[in-house]
């Protein structure tokens, strides 16, 4: 939902929002990434109310006029808070999957223990964008490895007001209000309607739900461990949802990125002999040979099985 829900209390205390808040101990030093707008600047507020050591990172994509002034604004955000700052550009061109790319970028330019703003709603839209992709039970659960989320407990209208208590003055991304983009598509257009056909908020079932599929995965996964994801034997022998998860850590951990329900379905074709190669996720193909699965670049020639 893009309002405030009813009933909700936008003016929560520090200390209430707080203990929705999963920080590490204070004193420690942490990374938190810093855009400028509502989200990451409450993360910053709230890390320092909690008694850390606090850098902010901003990411400059050099994708709009407005970058410099961003980054101004982020750096003045962390002044206001005595932390630390650093800046980091990268380059970004404009064309297909910018949104993906952008992000990918941002990410690479992180620390790795990072922590972000993303909020109950931010999680709810990513449930909602994975299982669109079909992203399987791993998309539902709607994780985000190597990056710290504190602020999962809490809504966007709380971060938002948080920073008008403040008297912060945070910066708008205009690309969050172009809906060519999925992610914003999701949060102005399917969120809204999704409510309006429930007439209830949608954000706290489908942070459920992500509950749900993360504590069921966990059991899928530890099963998963136990099998060899390149013996066709161990895979079509063990139970489907056991090796589509043996498959998609394999996949994930190998090419970088997690592979499509889709993708893992063509596998599993392939270690049950309907087939001896498939094209997957990231330019990559999965090919069977006297029993064994590989992974490699796609176009490449294969021996027969």
């Amino acid at each position: 939902m893009t309002g405030t829900p009813s009933g909700a209390d936008p003016g929560a205390s520090i200390d209430s929002l707080l203990a929705r808040c999963t920080f590490p101990a204070p004193g420690a030093a942490v990374a938190c990434g810093l855009s400028g707008g509502p989200d990451s600047t409450a993360l910053v507020a709230l890390a320092t109310a909690a008694g850390l050591e606090v850098t902010a990172w901003h990411v400059d994509h050099g994708l709009r006029p407005s970058a410099g002034a961003d980054a101004e604004a982020a750096r003045a955000i962390a002044d206001h808070f005595e932390a630390g700052f650093e800046l980091r550009r990268v380059r970004v061109d404009p064309g297909p999957n910018l949104e993906a790319r952008a992000r990918a970028a941002r990410y690479e330019a992180l620390p790795d223990d990072v922590l972000v703003g993303h909020t109950a709603d931010d999680r709810a839209e990513t449930v909602l964008f994975n299982v669109g992709r079909g992203g399987g039970l791993a998309g539902a659960a709607a994780p985000h490895a190597g990056v710290g989320r504190p602020l999962l407990g809490l809504r966007r209208f709380e971060t938002r007001a948080l920073c008008e208590r403040l008297g912060l003055a945070t910066v708008h991304d205009p690309m969050n209000d172009d809906s060519s983009f999925a992610r914003v598509a999701i949060r102005n257009e399917v969120m809204p309607a999704l409510a309006k056909a429930l007439e209830r908020d949608p954000v706290p079932l489908l942070n459920r739900h992500a509950d749900l599929a993360s504590q069921a995965l966990e059991v899928i996964a530890g099963l998963a461990a136990e099998v060899d994801p390149t013996s066709a034997a161990a895979l079509t022998a063990a139970p489907r949802a056991v090796a589509a998860e043996a498959l998609r850590s394999w996949i994930a951990e190998a090419v970088g990125s997690a592979p499509t329900a889709a993708s893992i379905g063509r596998v599993l074709d392939v270690a049950a002999g309907r087939g001896i190669a498939t094209e997957i996720t990231g330019g990559h193909r999965v090919a069977r040979t006297a029993g064994r699965l590989r992974i490699e670049p796609r176009h490449r020639d294969q021996p027969p099985d």
